[in-house]
């Protein structure tokens, strides 16, 4: 065979690689501008992206809808009506200059999934549910996770009150988008209704390139805590204050910085720390910094690491600011538990990367994902998906058509074969 038929006999067997980056690239044509990719929640780009979903779930053999919140949903029967479900699915939102990849490749391999079964005239012993979550990261509101939130029953009303950058309160927004938010709760479902819920999605890391592997077995999605911290000196002319009489703030903050790195660095068990923004003031080139704020976000795969991780690193930055005789105010904004992903999902997902002869990895996610919502009302499984250079949140996002379809193929055999959980198991 020559090496252009070996390439395209190989292309012709990644029965679903093409039809999944087909629609990645055309969901991902929608959005509020040209130059880059940027979809939020309840905008024309969201309904113009619903719409196409529906169609999608519909053409599947689905019945679909649009719920109270605005998530798209769709339903394939069992082998009799009304059977409680295993859930499938990720969010269609995005983050500002985003790429295309991160959350609908878990929603249109779900969708595709279903259409094979679907073509195949098969019906299993539960139903299918696909679920595409309107609001996953939170870019408009400040407020993450809103489309889960709302099927778990946990959406709180309070946030409706929250108002965008250009003052339309969420609850104006739902309401201009043709949504009753009085009527939020009628999107909750409840722990009878489903056997579990399985996320397929970019691990949005480099670890899977590392292994040479196209997917993998998540254990936990990490909990985040996240802080505001301000320290307060003295600010001063630049040229009159000797270096051993100043109070700078920034030098504090830099101390600070690199003492959480280091203690970060230091640790074997994933902790990860971040400090993604800082300001000083009053900014100016001639003078001694006053006053500098800066965030720090802290993630580990439990919670009792991460916890622990916190109170040594708030020691830490309380002896720094307390030896340059700094003002310190340091205030939790963000606190996320972690969710353990479920043994019993691990080892299904597992057994079915192992069937499509691929090595079985596991791996933490330290980014956020919807199933720390759901894990509320079910139990909570994930398979991640190779993507280049571990690159996400980024135009240059990516995942190769191989990966694509080899997660495809993981994630149709873990349907097929799904053994919902015993009663006491």
């Amino acid at each position: 065979m020559s090496e252009m038929n070996a390439e395209t006999a190989k292309l012709q067997n990644l029965i679903f690689g093409k039809e999944i980056v087909d629609r990645i690239n055309e969901l991902g044509a929608i959005s509020d501008t040209e130059e880059n990719l940027t979809r939020i929640f309840l905008t024309r780009e969201h309904r113009a992206a619903a719409e196409l979903i529906l169609d999608w779930m519909r053409s599947a053999g689905m019945r679909a809808h649009l719920d109270a919140i605005g998530n798209v949903c769709g339903r394939y029967e069992g082998d009799r009506p009304g059977l409680p479900c295993l859930m499938l699915g990720s969010h269609y939102d995005t983050v500002r200059d985003a790429g295309k990849w991160d959350g609908p490749l878990g929603l249109i391999t779900a969708i595709s999934c279903v259409a094979d079964l679907h073509k195949r005239a098969r019906r299993l012993p539960f139903a299918i549910e696909v679920i595409g979550f309107a609001d996953e990261e939170g870019v408009r509101f400040a407020s993450t996770l809103l489309g889960s939130r709302a099927v778990a029953g946990t959406f709180v009303e309070s946030v409706l009150g929250s108002r965008d950058a250009d003052g339309i309160s969420m609850r104006q927004a739902l309401i201009g988008f043709g949504l009753d938010p009085d009527h939020i709760g009628a999107a909750a479902r409840t722990r009878r209704e489903l056997l579990g819920y399985v996320e397929l999605h970019i691990e949005q890391g480099p670890v899977l390139e590392q292994q040479n592997l196209p997917v993998g077995v998540v254990t936990a999605i990490a909990g985040a805590t996240r802080l505001a911290a301000r320290l307060t000196g003295m600010a001063g002319h630049a040229g009159t204050v000797p270096m051993e009489l100043r109070r700078d703030a920034l030098t504090g903050a830099a101390e600070c910085i690199s003492a959480i790195e280091a203690f970060c660095r230091t640790d074997e068990g994933g902790l990860v720390g971040t400090v993604g923004y800082i300001h000083a003031m009053p900014g100016a080139t001639n003078v001694i910094p006053g006053q500098v704020s800066f965030t720090i976000d802290i993630r580990a795969p439990t919670d009792a690491h991460r916890k622990r991780a916190v109170t040594d690193i708030v020691r830490q930055i309380e002896a720094i600011a307390g030896r340059r005789k700094l003002a310190l105010q340091l205030d939790v904004t963000h606190e996320n538990r972690t969710v353990p992903c479920a043994p019993w999902l691990k080892a299904q997902v597992a057994e079915a990367i192992a069937a499509e002869g691929l090595r079985v990895f596991e791996l933490p996610s330290g980014a956020g994902h919807d199933g720390m919502a759901m894990i509320d009302i079910a139990d909570v499984g994930m398979i991640f998906v190779r993507c280049r250079g571990g690159i996400s949140h980024h135009p240059d996002e990516h995942v190769e058509l191989a990966d694509a379809d080899a997660g495809a193929r993981v994630l149709l055999r873990l349907v097929e074969n799904f053994r919902a959980r015993e009663a006491g198991g």
